[in-house]
């Protein structure tokens, strides 16, 4: 079972994900309809980052379980590795859990913890909970699904992850640094220059420079505690380029304004 992509192709032909593809392969049967999975005789469904609710009558058909990356009850929803980054967690983690019918709520079979490198981006971080992951299913399996065990309810305080606003991505220099690294680290990170998008892919935190929020210098901007150096960034319409490169292109003059 696989979701449609829906970023399109030639013609109107719809692009198909990378699990289709490798299901086509093997010659496994694919559907995007999870009605499909009673009656066909599965003995376990495994569900990854599948973003839709998956109704009780199935449920009560087929046993589920689910990969989620996050060391829950932390994060549960829709943007957990997001949300790790957004607040500055060092660590998060995979957990293989039983589906029930809440929101991440299910008994827990197997966690593990990794670290977060402090300047890991959204993708870099979750390639490595995705391959963490899928050793942890084959490992919990290896022995049939009897070898699962029993799973435990999860302990701790329930935090959610919330699906990231696109609002959210955008870069206001009134806030530290530190913050602002963050949001450059989910990958999609943005401002504004004379009226026109910037995306600011890959940026560090530089030290103290004395900038008002916003302000340009080389190529660090100042923000509301410490600077942030633009290591690589895409004005709107161009392809990406090295932050250097950008501001001598741009010949934006001294005292620019980002944001504006």
């Amino acid at each position: 079972m696989t979701q449609p992509d829906r970023r399109r192709g030639r013609g109107s032909e719809l692009v198909a994900s990378p699990v289709k593809a490798a299901a086509t392969e093997l010659g496994l049967p694919v559907s995007a309809k999870v009605n499909d999975l009673i009656g066909a005789g599965v003995e376990l469904a495994v569900v990854v980052a599948f973003g839709r609710i998956i109704r009780p009558h199935v449920l009560e058909a087929v046993p589920m379980v689910n990969l989620h990356f996050s060391l829950l009850p932390r994060w549960r929803g829709a943007a957990p590795v997001e949300r790790a980054i957004l607040a500055g967690d060092q660590v998060t983690g995979v957990c293989l859990m039983a589906l029930d019918e809440g929101l991440d709520t299910g008994p827990v079979y197997d966690c593990r913890a990794v670290d977060i490198g402090p300047e890991e981006s959204a993708d870099d971080l979750r390639r490595r909970l995705s391959a963490l992951g899928a050793a942890m299913v084959v490992e919990a399996l290896a022995g049939g699904v009897a070898g699962l065990g029993k799973p435990r309810p999860q302990q701790g305080e329930p935090t959610y992850a919330a699906k990231i606003d696109p609002a959210e991505l955008r870069l206001d220099w009134s806030r530290p640094a530190e913050e602002l690294h963050r949001v450059v680290r989910l990958g999609s990170a943005w401002t504004t220059v004379g009226g026109r998008r910037l995306r600011v892919l890959e940026a560090r935190v530089a030290p103290e420079a004395g900038l008002p929020p916003g302000t340009l210098d080389s190529t660090v901007v100042g923000t509301g505690a410490g600077g942030l150096a633009l290591v690589r960034v895409q004005p709107e319409g161009r392809g990406p380029m090295g932050g250097a490169d950008w501001v001598r292109g741009a010949r934006l003059g001294q005292g620019a304004v980002l944001g504006g």
